[in-house]
């Protein structure tokens, strides 16, 4: 017996009805893109490992996805890596290239690849699956599409402004409201680290404080205390874990916290600057906070860091995320290229919508005219009347054979098609068409001006 198929874990197959509604979430977050002036490019689904590897730190780098050299890919490797079992070192001999594990870092490539091609600042949207070996769960998938829009060649705090207007435009479009653009900033947590006496654990401090969603105050502490930080440290970072009001007066606790530190008062600084700005202008549908314990775990982030949560009673992580990352282009040799961005969390939208039931009638992958063949001659007939519907975009199809009239009919139901056509030799006489509302089942004689004008 033939072993039944499969898909590795982590991955999925899309159904025609959800590959029309996740096209529905991506051609809205297009359009926003395009009318902040964001362009579009592509990059390719595998980098060389070196492009990769330390850019996303420790616990990134072991989700990064290794693809094994073409050919004999084990003849090079040395024989004591066999005896030693080593795999991290054989790893670098047996595998040049990866999966992409985002598509920032690869952005970062391609603007150093390609600067004396781009006009400065860039503003660029790329849409493209990412893959990442993490535990498969709710939301959380080994491969999944990023939508990310970023500016590089600026330093304007006007940018965050304007990606905080962009996430508020695209989850107003899609009718969903309630969410919240938290906001911190990495200068902010680099002060904190800094006043605690801990600054060259800064790494530590912000993986451990990334996971507090996850894992809760004690759980960041444990970990805080098994990196090493002292009781002392973690006993002064207390008032980040109990912080709540206002902006304003969270912005008091932390300057309060970093009146010491330099560059906790420039984060202060850049943090009040976009929470002023955005509250001038106001927001549709989302709001923005403070949120003094996000950490986002990612090295690159230098200033200004987001995550986006779902409204509250749906239970689900981050919607999307983004951060400015002054550096990231000068590992690949392009100094001082200030760069800040967001992305979008297709699967987990698609997920939020779904349960809210927030996706319009339109966004379904239905025919919407159904012809009965009857015949040969009855179906040349139906052609022409399904040739000249489609000219007019409406989406129109022939049953394919000559079929009985309750297995044709079934197939409409089956297929939640709203329409069906009768077109026998009664009708190519009188030049008519019969139109069925499959819904009601009422029936009317018609011809071809009318049947369009009717089904639009």
């Amino acid at each position: 017996m033939a072993q039944k198929p499969s898909i590795p874990k982590g991955t999925r197959d899309f159904s025609p009805d959800e590959v029309v509604k996740r096209n529905y979430i991506m051609d809205t977050i297009k359009s926003c893109f395009t009318t902040y002036g964001f362009q579009p490019i592509e990059t390719p689904s595998f980098e060389n490992s070196e492009t990769l590897m330390g850019k996303y730190g420790e616990e990134g780098d072991r989700l990064i996805f290794k693809i094994l050299n073409s050919g004999d890919y084990l003849a090079k490797v040395d024989d004591s890596l066999y005896v030693a079992k080593d795999s991290l070192k054989m790893t670098g001999q047996i595998s040049e290239k990866a999966l992409r594990y985002d598509l920032t870092v690869p952005f970062a490539r391609y603007v150093v690849q390609h600067q004396n091609e781009i006009t400065f600042p860039f503003k660029r949207y790329q849409m493209q699956p990412v893959w990442r070996a993490d535990r498969p769960q709710k939301g959380r998938f080994r491969e999944f599409y990023q939508c990310d829009a970023d500016v590089v060649g600026s330093n304007s705090l006007w940018q965050e402004v304007e990606l905080v207007q962009l996430y508020d435009a695209v989850f107003s479009q899609l009718q969903l409201k309630g969410t919240t653009i938290k906001m911190n900033n990495r200068k902010v947590l680099s002060g904190i680290a800094e006043v605690i006496g801990e600054a060259d654990k800064l790494i530590d401090f912000t993986v451990a404080l990334d996971k507090l969603d996850k894992i809760g105050e004690e759980g960041v502490k444990k970990e805080l205390r098994e990196k090493g930080i002292s009781e002392s440290a973690i006993d002064k970072v207390q008032p980040l874990f109990t912080a709540s009001g206002s902006a304003s007066e969270k912005l008091n606790l932390l300057s309060t916290l970093l009146a010491s530190s330099e560059v906790g008062r420039k984060g202060i600084e850049e943090l009040s600057f976009i929470v002023n700005a955005v509250a001038s202008l106001g927001l549709q549908s989302a709001t923005l906070e403070i949120d003094v314990t996000l950490a986002r775990g990612l090295n690159y982030y230098t200033g200004a860091i987001f995550e986006v949560s779902a409204p509250a009673g749906v239970a689900m992580g981050s919607i999307g995320g983004g951060g400015r990352y002054d550096d990231l282009t000068g590992i690949f040799g392009l100094k001082n290229m200030s760069g800040v961005g967001i992305s979008f969390g297709l699967d987990r939208i698609y997920l939020v919508l779904e349960e809210l039931n927030l996706f319009p009638e339109t966004a379904s992958a239905q025919t919407k005219v159904l012809f009965i063949n009857f015949g040969e001659a009855e179906a040349m007939y139906a052609m022409n009347a399904i040739t000249q519907l489609r000219l007019q975009g409406i989406s129109a199809e022939l049953y394919p054979d000559a079929a009985k009239m309750g297995k044709q009919m079934s197939y409409a139901d089956k297929r939640n098609i709203p329409f069906a056509v009768l077109a026998g030799e009664s009708e190519i006489a009188s030049n008519t068409y019969t139109l069925k509302n499959m819904k009601t089942g009422e029936q009317d004689a018609m011809d071809l001006p009318s049947l369009v004008k009717k089904v639009q």
